[in-house]
């Protein structure tokens, strides 16, 4: 059995207005399936966790402002989001990340210590250097565990995401509620 991560503190969560998504690695097993149709169109495909999306759309009920930025534009990237209900899916060419979610906080009116963010690589080190709470995906790169104030047990597009929004939820409190919600709203007849 593998040991859960130490839980995120009661005190840090409830200040968390703001949650940003890694794309690639994080929501992602970081593979891109490249190709291109008969007619010569070109097909990019990648794979997301569904139970990953339930959490993302948890952390919503919960209250919280969910955002994906991706350091590449990509097609299933934007599906993705908008099966997901979220409007604030952001893809930057050659991962200027912090740019972009400087004009988010600005546009949302939120400091950097109301913001948590979930990434797995380099590209993701930009922006949180900054956040108040800085997570990392099991199989993140060494200088993104080095300053991680916590880490899933599990990889990247394989669970991590849902690991992470249900250890967020439960710091705050609210886990259980969002599930019973969600339970008692599709258990009516």
């Amino acid at each position: 059995m593998t040991p859960l991560p130490d839980p995120i503190s009661a005190e840090l969560a409830q200040r968390i207005r703001l949650v940003i998504f890694d794309v690639d690695g994080v929501l992602t097993d970081a593979g891109v399936y490249i190709g291109a149709t008969e007619a010569g169109e070109s097909v990019e495909l990648k794979r997301f966790d569904i139970q990953d999306g339930v959490g993302l759309k948890m952390l919503g009920w919960g209250g919280l402002d969910v955002v994906m930025v991706s350091g590449r534009v990509s097609e299933a990237t934007s599906i993705r989001a908008s099966e997901l209900g979220i409007e604030g899916c952001y893809q930057e060419p050659d991962a200027h990340k912090l740019k972009v979610v400087e004009r988010i906080l600005n546009e949302r009116n939120v400091a950097w210590e109301e913001v948590a963010m979930i990434g797995d690589d380099i590209p993701d080190l930009s922006v949180m250097r900054r956040v108040g709470l800085k997570a990392a995906v099991a199989n993140a790169t060494p200088p993104v565990v080095a300053i991680a104030d916590w880490q899933s047990t599990r990889a990247g597009g394989h669970g991590a995401a849902r690991e992470f929004c249900d250890a967020l939820l439960a710091a705050r409190g609210d886990l259980d509620r969002v599930i019973e919600t969600y339970v008692e709203e599709r258990s009516q007849t």
